[in-house]
């Protein structure tokens, strides 16, 4: 399926075919074919494992690395190719308690899946991309049967490959993610998350051999260019308030709260029940650190609870510069690009040198302001 989204999405027949006859492997037969899914239409590429039918050989993790290295591919599409048989091998490891050297590739041996796994990092590297992003993966249900016996749909490697990786289950009782696919769909996505701002140029879908009732069985890729100067995600918005609280605490919170992770935080004045002055305290931060900040609230303050929520941010890009001035060559912070770039002072940069300087400190901003007048 990622072959057939990769194939409508642009990628060549002809350039997959060349770029895998590099690997120097035979005995397998490659076909392209249109497909419709509820009447969306999608493109089917079809890997047929000649061997199996006298049985094909259960490579091991080290084996399939040489034949990936000995073959003709650029060194990404080597290196990504490895990266995704490596995921499954230590989930197999984990799983049967063995050495990553130990395991035997059953189903992931054969040389259809040796196919899906390198033409994928080759038809991803043919395109150019340079980050990906899913959304969250879903699971199917049921049973399967494979060399080991019949197994639970998700396949324990499935899962274990997905850790750490936002699922949900689409009640489907098909096996929808295998550990391939798992594996390969996490050796490229950065993050897993709702589609962020971008440009889209194309999209492609992939077909699958089975056809259900619940959903069409295709996987889509979008191709696009991400919106530049600013960039858009989720945080977590955390948020209590208090008016039992001693004043002296609420610097001593906020201190562990940034040494925590958290992307900001801020007090709210507020007036409570009974008229009674308080404050609200604000935390913003993103998914890994909601539970660890909520702890700290709770630990560091009186509160009795923590409401939360998601909000969309727009975000300018950001990154480190360096400024001469007359004070030397400064550290400064540069958002969003090309016309709309804005230099910015570094507060503890301007701070250590007015203190070595012994003057104020708006005088270093001052002359970081004409630095920046002067340079355009």
């Amino acid at each position: 399926m990622v072959l057939g989204a990769l194939v409508d999405l642009g990628v060549p027949q002809k350039y997959l075919k060349e770029e895998l006859s590099k690997l120097g492997i035979k005995d397998y037969s490659i076909s392209f074919s249109s497909a419709v899914r509820m009447g969306i239409s999608g493109r089917r590429v079809i890997v047929k494992d000649l061997q199996k039918k006298s049985g094909h050989p259960h490579r091991t993790y080290a084996e399939i690395e040489k034949i990936i290295n000995k073959s003709r591919m650029n060194k990404r599409v080597k290196e990504k190719s490895i990266d995704i048989f490596y995921r499954i091998a230590n989930a197999e490891a984990k799983i049967h308690s063995q050495k990553i050297s130990e395991v035997h590739f059953h189903e992931v041996g054969a040389i259809d899946s040796i196919v899906d796994i390198v033409g994928s990092a080759a038809g991803i590297d043919f395109l150019g991309v340079e980050e990906s992003i899913s959304s969250a993966v879903p699971l199917g249900s049921g049973f399967v049967k494979c060399q080991h016996g019949t197994i639970p749909i998700p396949a324990p490697a499935t899962l274990e490959i997905l850790k750490g990786v936002p699922v949900y289950s689409s009640g489907v009782k098909s096996e929808l993610v295998t550990p391939t696919g798992a594996a390969i769909l996490t050796s490229f996505a950065k993050e897993f998350k709702p589609m962020p701002q971008i440009k889209i140029i194309k999209t492609g879908f992939g077909a699958g051999s089975r056809v259900y009732e619940a959903i069409p069985n295709l996987l889509r890729l979008i191709l696009g260019d991400m919106e530049k100067g600013s960039a858009q995600d989720k945080v977590w918005v955390l948020e209590t308030n208090v008016d039992d609280m001693n004043s002296e605490w609420t610097g001593f919170l906020m201190d562990r709260l940034f040494e925590a992770g958290a992307l900001d935080v801020f007090l709210v004045p507020v007036y409570m029940k009974k008229n009674r002055p308080g404050v609200m305290i604000k935390v913003i931060c993103d998914d890994k650190k909601r539970e660890e900040l909520s702890g700290i609230v709770f630990r560091e303050s009186t509160t009795a609870g923590v409401r939360s929520y998601v909000v969309e941010r727009d975000i300018l890009k950001r990154r480190e510069g360096k400024l001469k001035t007359k004070f030397g060559v400064l550290k400064v912070k540069i958002l969003g690009e090309a016309k709309s770039k804005r230099i910015v002072p570094e507060f503890e940069e301007c701070k250590k040198v007015a203190l070595k300087k012994k003057i104020p400190l708006k005088k270093v901003y001052e002359e970081i302001y004409a630095a920046v007048k002067k340079t355009g």
